[in-house]
């Protein structure tokens, strides 16, 4: 059964909505109907049917939840209560088949929640929360139920299903027994209590973090821009006056703003607001402080997995990933960490010799680690950020990503302009993907490219409808990417970092994923967090291939291509400032781990925080990408709580895989290879097992050897 996240602002309440499209299933006649709530509607229009976000009212999100829930209940209790004996049809697929309903009214949630928040929203949020976490375990509890499924499971009928059948049952059971269905009395009764408490939990840490990103502004005058480059000026001046502050200049509280700020700014005493500003997110001892709200996040883990069996919670956790055991995991990360910390020390000795030559007098901190590297950047290799930046126009790099989307798999992208897809925000625009060689439609691409008060930081990929197939026929997918580009004044083109279009490749590749998915069951279209990663990380590659770079990485002003020189000095530069990218995300991953095999008794989150890092040897100058009051990757839900380490396990795969492209006649665009890359890694989703679908594709198992050569690292 595939768990639906209603995503919160980074928060996931997880619910056991499972996709129905099955028009031979009809809503029970028990089940409560709203047929003029538009959050329940049956997606009408274009493309198979589209979400009404011009229609969405939050006065209706309530009633539109419990009618959506009620409506499930009523769905499981016809399959749990079924006379007829439990077969794979009438039990594990009509599992797939229920909570369209809640669906629906989920996908409004999580926009909602991430996209355009507010006030109103977020209390509707803390009252549902506990709600959906106590309709979650009122399904995984549901004890005939899961008789049917575990009849199924341990069934002579399972081995004569094919592979993809199999991997769902196996999938759904899971689903069941590693959340409680095992248990019973008040065992039962206390783990579906821990479910509604840390719904809670997540929620705030989530809304807690989001408040000091909307609350937290800094604006400077005009004389307090030296260094900046023009086009981030004009992006804070309209920040400001977007604020309601015309004629200043607002730095954001979120990295998008923070991060070139950091990098260009001569003003050190501002560095250094910001910095602090940025990185105490959740951690200012008010009324939002998310201190208090870890510790009890990681005891009530803790006390939940306990009643399961397991020592600990990454146990737990890793225990159906690639990885397996946490050993394993730290086993990697371990191996990483002295290589990163020595080229710290050599990027810090060589950014204070800059400092010490112009005659700073100061000793490098923190919040001047973006600012030397960038000279020591310039002088080491004469690359320019604001230089490279005039290359990085962003509707160039859209384009130069659906170029490499058709070369690799057969997609085009044609831009729907005539409103007959509705939107949620004015900033968003609408593509329908299709099949390049046959013009067979694929699905439908939403792009939401800019920051404003209520959407949450940083950049992420979501689906609103999953691809299936049902009695024959073939659902399409609705995808979409998010990001915090700083939006332009009027008539500005949008200039990004070489970071932030990398990022963007990125999030284009769950896109992607989801759109390549040939999958028949819904369920089947998740994915192994340590491997989910491998995809899109994977398709950052390109960015900087010959084909893209021509055609698409063209100054915003002449039009002219990116100069080979240029091209040479970013290739040349590539391992620059990794022991800066490569700690900051490790101690990240390292401390998420320490937090989840730990006993979190009496638990001080900052203490815990400060000695983990002291233990680890974390150099003074860097601090976590991540700090652990907005640490909402692992607090304001459980998608990567102890899996922060997933990103380099897909990272060690992705390297590995660049590397077969490079060595392919073809190079990254060689047919043969790219068709193998899209059937074993991209279309079969969570249909095969991870490990044996990459084997498939590589022939072999991936090694750390290609990740440490991408780094310039030492080869162990």
């Amino acid at each position: 059964m595939r768990t639906l996240l209603l995503a919160t602002g980074g928060a996931a309440l997880t619910a056991l909505a499972v996709g129905c499209s099955d028009p031979a299933m009809t809503t029970p006649e028990s089940a409560p109907t709203d047929t003029d709530n538009a959050l329940l509607a049956e997606w009408t229009g274009p493309f198979g049917g589209v979400p009404a976000f011009d229609r969405m009212d939050l006065d209706a999100l309530k009633p539109a939840l419990d009618a959506g829930m009620a409506i499930q209940l009523a769905e499981i209790d016809v399959i749990a209560t079924n006379p007829d004996p439990p077969t794979f049809e009438n039990t594990i697929v009509a599992l797939e088949r229920s909570g369209l309903a809640l669906n629906r009214v989920a996908t409004y949630y999580g926009v909602w929640g991430s996209n355009v928040s507010t006030p109103e929203f977020r209390d509707i949020q803390r009252a549902m929360a506990p709600r959906l976490a106590e309709f979650d375990s009122t399904i995984r509890q549901n004890g005939a139920l899961f008789d049917r499924i575990r009849a199924i499971y341990e069934g002579d009928d399972l081995s004569t299903l094919r592979p993809d059948q199999q991997r769902l049952v196996q999938l759904v059971y899971d689903g069941f027994a590693r959340n409680g269905a095992t248990l019973e009395g008040d065992a039962k009764a206390r783990y579906a209590e821990i479910e509604q408490r840390l719904a809670e939990l997540h929620t705030a840490f989530s809304n807690n973090v989001l408040a000091d990103e909307e609350g937290y502004v800094t604006y400077l005058s005009e004389a307090q821009l030296n260094g900046l480059p023009p086009s981030f000026v004009q992006a804070a001046a309209a920040a400001a006056t977007a604020r309601g502050r015309d004629g200043e200049y607002a730095i954001t509280n979120t990295r998008s703003s923070m991060d070139p700020f950091l990098t260009f700014s001569t003003e050190r005493d501002l560095r250094e607001e910001v910095w602090h500003t940025y990185y105490s997110r959740g951690d200012n001892g008010d009324e939002r402080d998310n201190n208090a709200t870890i510790a009890e996040i990681l005891a009530l883990r803790h006390e939940r997995v306990g009643l399961l069996g397991y020592d600990d919670y990454a146990t737990w956790r890793l225990e159906n990933r690639m990885a397996k055991t946490p050993a394993q995991a730290l086993e990697l990360m371990e191996a990483v960490w002295p290589a990163a910390l020595a080229r710290v020390e050599e990027e810090v000795a060589a950014m204070q010799a800059v400092a010490d030559s112009e005659g700073a007098g100061i000793t490098v901190s923190p919040w001047d680690y973006r600012f030397y590297a960038e000279k020591v950047r310039q002088s080491t290799y004469d690359l320019d950020s604001d230089e490279v930046k005039q290359y990085l126009q962003l509707d160039r790099l859209r384009e130069g990503m659906f170029f490499v989307a058709g070369e690799l798999f057969d997609f085009a992208f044609r831009e729907v302009s005539d409103g007959s897809v509705p939107v949620f925000h004015e900033d968003v625009s609408v593509w329908e993907v299709t099949r390049r060689s046959t013009g067979t439609h694929v699905g439908v691409w939403y792009l939401d490219p800019y920051a404003r008060p209520g959407k949450r930081s940083g950049a992420w990929a979501s689906s609103y409808r999953s691809h299936e197939l049902v009695d024959g026929q073939e659902v399409t997918v609705l995808g979409s990417n998010n990001s915090n580009f700083i939006k332009p004044a009027p008539g500005e083109p949008v200039l990004v970092s070489w970071d932030d279009a990398e990022t963007f490749f990125h999030e284009f590749g769950h896109a992607l994923h989801y759109f390549s998915s040939t999958v028949e069951y819904l369920t089947l279209n998740g994915g192994v967090r340590d491997y989910t990663e491998f995809q899109s990380q994977l398709l950052e590659r390109w960015l900087l291939t010959d084909e893209v770079i021509d055609g698409f990485l063209r100054h915003h002003e002449t039009g002219e291509r990116m100069p080979d020189e240029l091209v040479t000095r970013i290739k040349n530069a590539a391992t620059f400032n990794q022991g800066f990218i490569t700690t900051e995300y490790l101690a990240c991953a390292l401390v998420d781990m320490r937090f989840h095999t730990s006993d979190p008794d009496r638990l001080d989150a900052d203490q815990f925080e400060r000695e983990t890092l002291a233990e680890l040897g974390m150099p003074d100058e860097i601090v976590m990408r991540h700090r652990s009051p907005h640490f909402g990757h692992i607090f304001s839900g459980e998608g990567y709580s102890a899996g922060y380490y997933g990103y380099m396990w897909a990272d060690v795969l992705t390297a590995d895989a660049a590397e077969a492209f490079a060595e392919a006649p073809g190079g990254f665009y060689d047919k043969d290879l790219a068709a193998k890359l899209v059937e074993h890694l991209f279309a079969a989703r969570n249909a095969v097992d991870p490990a044996e679908a990459y084997r498939t594709f590589r022939g072999r198992d991936a090694t750390i050897e290609a990740l440490m050569r991408d780094r310039g690292f030492p080869v162990p």
